[in-house]
């Protein structure tokens, strides 16, 4: 297991993790110059598209300081997390998004952002009815209707209602039914695909048996980063 306490993100650092993790193609060989010539010319392509993602709107930056204001259960990630998820989306030229625990949409806007500039699409399910209004209400005040579609109701019955495979999965809901989250999402991953969970730091006593399975499998490769201070698992499909 690779453990990252990450602060602040440079573009060119996150790429050149990302590219490390294995995120290219997931049939390159890496053993050849070629190869090598051929990573290093995307790892560069992709640090170009991330230095060109846009400044957060004042509007938006308002809103997303509302949703922390309000966020009384502590259930939105932190800022740092956030603008973590959206590069992540970015890196991996995301077109498919799953949200397990959309909560009041905080995650689902740094999301939602990412994909934006993918051409992307987000499924964010939360199971409190409250706060899926909520939730619906803050992705409709940010502007992002158009690129994630929130479903109330239980994961366990939605996810196997979404067609087709999945690029990234984010994982931040009941902490120990996170392996249960991970054997349903994840034979629905492409190879090459991203399955991130939250709060594995600060909440990791919660679901040893998921640290384990994704820090052990032969077809996983899994780090651990803190973009702020609960921790990010980010788990790479073989």
């Amino acid at each position: 297991m690779i453990v990252l306490r990450l602060r602040h993100i440079s573009a060119a650092l996150a790429c050149s993790a990302f590219v490390s993790l294995g995120c290219g193609s997931p049939a390159s060989d890496t053993s050849s110059p070629q190869a090598s010539g051929a990573e290093a010319t995307t790892a560069l392509r992709t640090a170009d598209e991330v230095a060109r993602l846009p400044a957060l709107t004042p509007e938006l930056q308002r809103l997303l300081t509302t949703i922390r204001a309000a966020d009384k259960g502590q259930l939105a990630i932190s800022e740092e997390d956030g603008r973590f998820l959206r590069l992540m989306v970015v890196l991996n030229h995301t077109k498919k998004a799953i949200e397990i625990g959309g909560a009041s949409g905080y995650s689902a806007i740094w999301l939602g952002l990412g994909l934006r500039e993918t051409g992307g699409r987000l499924t964010t399910i939360e199971y409190d009815p409250v706060r899926a209004q909520e939730l619906k209400a803050n992705i409709a005040a940010a502007r992002l209707g158009d690129v994630v579609t929130v479903v109330a109701g239980d994961a366990f019955k939605a996810v196997p209602a979404e067609p087709g495979t999945f690029d990234f999965v984010f994982i931040d809901a009941w902490k120990p039914d996170y392996q249960k989250y991970f054997d349903m999402t994840f034979p629905r991953v492409r190879r090459g695909g991203l399955i991130l969970a939250h709060n594995v730091i600060n909440k990791g006593a919660d679901m040893q048996d998921f640290l384990k399975t994704v820090t052990t499998r032969a077809d996983l490769l899994t780090a651990i980063v803190a973009p702020g201070s609960e921790g990010v698992s980010i788990s790479v499909k073989r």
